[in-house]
């Protein structure tokens, strides 16, 4: 990403105040997430250790409409298990040199509750931290004999977005000590930077300015934990490099590319930042 060069302080100030101007205040709402009557969401807890500038973490959810909170509280409802739906299929399909598919090594998808509570995470073998589709991927290719997938298409997509779906209701718990703590590092000091004409950084909008705003629409704190999510903006479902490419774009910025270091890094530190919330996704938003 090229960080453009500074502007004068008054036109900073102007751009700042056309983005995140205006706007009403308003804190999260009181509701609480069941879904199906069975599936118990925390959307609601205490800030972990690391957060350094507030107390208390809140799921996106808190923070949409009552229409919109409404679509995840029955899986009928929510147009983000269409791509749940479709990953099933392709679990028990075999591809490949190997003639193998992801049930002839994990089983039944539920055998894979408790995954996306942990990812990204420190691979030891490769030597990296991976995200859930750097680590499909590895399965496809080593395992499988399989052509790896674009990291953000629909198929990938979809295939997190089951992994997500088996593990609601679990804490989310990302690891960010050991040899995962240099690329942890690297997220902060990004999600911290400023960039783009309108020289603004992640926390500007999602830590100074939650419950404000934007446009028609409130600013979470930018948790992960629902993720993938259907946006019923382009009616489909997103990945979290989705959402950062377009968060950057917005500051007027060269954008780094989904499955880049740069947002591996920035993922684990905003993933590390929702630890105690509840695996959501997938999950309904604007």
């Amino acid at each position: 990403m090229i960080k453009l060069a500074s502007k004068s302080a008054s036109y900073i100030a102007l751009a700042a105040a056309t983005v995140l101007a205006g706007a009403a205040m308003a804190d999260p709402d009181e509701d609480q997430l069941v879904i199906n009557g069975e599936i118990e969401i925390v959307t609601e807890t205490k800030a972990p250790a690391h957060v350094e500038n507030f107390d208390t973490i809140y799921s996106g959810w808190r923070f949409r409409s009552d229409e919109t909170q409404a679509f995840e509280i029955d899986d009928f409802d929510n147009p983000g298990m269409l791509g749940v739906e479709a990953a099933l299929d392709v679990w028990a399909t075999a591809e490949g040199s190997e003639g193998k598919s992801c049930a002839d090594c994990h089983g039944e998808p539920d055998e894979m509750a408790g995954a996306r509570a942990v990812y990204p995470k420190w691979n030891e073998e490769a030597g990296e931290v991976r995200t859930l589709e750097m680590q499909v991927n590895d399965c496809r290719e080593t395992r499988m004999g399989a052509e790896a997938w674009k990291y953000n298409a629909r198929g990938m997509t979809d295939m997190v977005a089951l992994l997500s779906s088996v593990s609601r209701g679990m804490p989310m718990n990302v690891a960010i000590d050991g040899p995962a703590q240099s690329t942890w590092e690297k997220g902060k000091e990004i999600y911290y930077t400023r960039y783009g004409q309108l020289e603004l950084s992640c926390a500007n909008c999602h830590e100074d300015n939650y419950g404000n705003m934007i446009r028609a629409d409130h600013l979470s704190q930018g948790q992960t934990n629902g993720f993938p999510t259907y946006r019923l903006k382009n009616t489909k479902l997103n990945s979290v490099h989705d959402r950062f490419k377009g968060c950057i774009r917005d500051t007027r910025a060269h954008t780094y590319a989904p499955g880049s270091p740069e947002f591996v890094a920035l993922e684990l530190y905003v993933a590390s930042r929702g630890n105690g919330l509840s695996v959501e996704g997938p999950s309904v938003r604007n």
